[in-house]
């Protein structure tokens, strides 16, 4: 893994230790121990990991996960417990920081507390590889208001939404017609007539077509 200065095209760090192909990458949201900083933005006092408090999180054909400090090139974690290769690797942001997404050949989506070094969770449903994962902006019943749905697409174009809570299946719906497999997801929020934010679904195949749905 290599992390690159946009403005002069050089490479900055090499992170090394992955013993197969690297098929997926994330950075993590900035973390802050400062109590100030959490007490002012109504967040939760989470400890920095390493360094300056960024972090980079990777998936392999190695069927590891690996977190990475990005100051130091150290890896910090090593999650094992996929099966075949990691395609989608996912950090979460507020409450979820420290929190990775991952999806898998071995077609199960699964959660992974970076404190403990843990699997905390494990969704089973999908009949074939999951090759994308994504933290929804759904909220389902949360009285915070925060985001606890997550959702993943697989080889055959099913697009699943899980509740991260109780680790069940909330609904499923069928991808493209046209490609073979839903390979990349992006939620954003798009203003109605009513100028109200409507969340929306993005989602992109093998065979290069690009649906909304919401």
């Amino acid at each position: 893994i290599r992390l690159w200065d946009v403005e002069t095209s050089k490479s900055l760090h090499v992170f090394d230790g992955h013993e197969d192909f690297i098929l997926c990458v994330d950075i993590s949201p900035l973390q802050n121990n400062n109590k100030n900083y959490y007490n002012n933005n109504k967040m939760n006092n989470i400890g920095v990991i390493g360094g300056n408090g960024y972090t980079i999180c990777s998936g392999s054909t190695d069927k590891t996960i690996r977190i990475w400090d990005i100051e130091t090139t150290k890896e910090l974690n090593i999650f094992k417990g996929h099966e075949r290769q990691i395609s989608s690797v996912k950090y979460g942001s507020n409450e979820l920081s420290n929190i990775i997404l991952s999806g898998s050949y071995d077609n199960s989506i699964r959660l992974w507390d970076i404190r403990s070094s843990q699997q905390i969770q494990a969704f089973n449903k999908h009949t074939a590889p999951v090759l994308s994962v994504e933290y929804s902006q759904f909220v389902i019943k949360n009285i915070n208001g925060s985001s606890n749905v997550i959702c993943s697409g697989s080889i055959g174009n099913t697009i699943r939404f899980w509740d991260i809570r109780s680790s069940n299946q909330l609904y499923a719906i069928k991808g493209n017609d046209d490609g073979d497999g839903t390979i990349c997801l992006k939620f954003f929020r798009l203003k109605n007539k009513d100028n109200v934010n409507d969340i929306k679904l993005c989602y992109g195949s093998y065979k290069g077509s690009i649906r909304i749905w919401g």
